[in-house]
């Protein structure tokens, strides 16, 4: 007779509930509610005393105490529900956020300012003629446009050219010798350099040549290329020693010489980089007005000849049309706007461009 054995019950424990995944934690809507309750509450009270006080209503102070008491409550709140840990995270990030917003209020201010006194003459005239024989209202700065991009055309020839030789040479010949440190600390040194000491350099030099009271495009382009070749070697500098050393060894590896492999691995490596540290030169010194001043001067003619005569910028035509108000002086004031606005537009398309060939030229690393 067999016995059926059976094993022994074991006791089963319950599971226990599960907790929410949610406890100890703020909803995700709960800081912008915090936020938005604060500001709609704050803006009350500032409102009730401006009105009882017979003052403006202060937006600055609004925005500013919504703002600190925003990070103080948040920080609290994450404190009693979240702990401290979760607390000090949101601490950091409410500051870190409002850091970005006060760095982009001068920013944006800048750009509504300038688009909405600009827009009035943003017109075809504005681009079609220049101010030769005006006199008050009408007129454009197509020379002005003109001979902001054929000065900047000229100063990017000399400067780009200069400053990608120099910085390959501190990269690939120069580590470790004196000419090299040499150069490297003259070209911090011309980083910080006023601009218009770059324009008094120019006049100088052409003064000699040509006599005192020359004025002339080339000049322009020669202040500006001061200015811009620092930061191409910098910027070129900072490009080229990214470029990894084993594909340099490689390429010495397969006996390839030194110059072919700058030209053929190095270059086509670092192109994106360089490229847009070199728009960067061109939007830092598209908008200096100071050495134009002294060596370009101003004129209200057309004048395609780097070479010959006086050559107006979009900068000394804002300048000159503030400062020299006529009558109306409504006509000069919205030129003035209308040129900061065509210079701003410039900037921005060249900061477009650089993106664009950062894209297309970037190495690619993908199979």
């Amino acid at each position: 007779m067999t016995s059926t054995i059976v094993p022994p019950s074991v006791p089963t424990v319950a599971a226990p509930a599960s907790a929410p995944l949610t406890r100890g934690q703020l909803p995700r809507w709960a800081p912008w509610a915090l936020l938005g309750g604060l500001i709609v509450a704050l803006g009350a009270v500032f409102a009730l005393v401006s009105a009882a006080s017979g003052e403006a209503f202060s937006i600055a102070g609004w925005l500013v105490v919504s703002g600190i008491a925003y990070v103080v409550l948040v920080t609290v709140l994450s404190g009693i529900v979240e702990g401290r840990r979760k607390a000090t995270d949101r601490l950091v990030l409410a500051l870190v956020t409002g850091a970005f917003v006060i760095a982009m209020i001068p920013l944006v201010s800048v750009a509504w300012t300038v688009i909405a006194y600009g827009v009035a003459r943003f017109d075809v005239m504005f681009f079609s003629n220049s101010m030769r024989n005006i006199v008050g209202e009408g007129g454009g700065a197509l020379h002005a446009i003109i001979g902001t991009l054929l000065i900047t055309l000229g100063a990017a020839v000399i400067s780009i050219p200069i400053g990608l030789l120099t910085s390959i040479y501190l990269v690939e010949y120069g580590q470790g010798r004196k000419l090299a440190r040499g150069i490297t600390f003259l070209v911090d040194v011309m980083t910080g350099i006023p601009s218009i000491v770059a324009g008094l350099f120019a006049y100088a030099v052409f003064a000699l040549i040509f006599g005192p009271g020359v004025r002339m495009g080339i000049m322009g382009s020669v202040a500006l290329a001061v200015l811009m070749i620092p930061v191409v070697v910098r910027s070129s500098e900072e490009m080229l020693r990214l470029v990894p050393n084993e594909l340099r060894e490689a390429a010495y590896a397969l006996g390839v010489p030194k110059w072919l492999t700058i030209l053929k691995v190095v270059l086509p490596t670092s192109i994106a980089g360089i490229t847009t540290g070199i728009m960067l030169a061109i939007s830092r010194v598209i908008g200096e007005t100071a050495p134009l001043l002294i060596t370009a001067g101003f004129a209200a003619s057309m004048n395609y000849n780097l070479f010959d005569g006086r050559m107006q910028t979009l900068p000394v035509f804002v300048y000159t049309e503030w400062a020299n108000k006529g009558i109306p002086p409504e006509a000069y004031v919205d030129r003035a706007w209308a040129g900061a606005l065509t210079l701003i537009i410039i900037v921005m398309v060249l900061n477009l461009v650089a993106r664009l060939v950062a894209k297309f030229f970037a190495p690619k690393t993908g199979r």
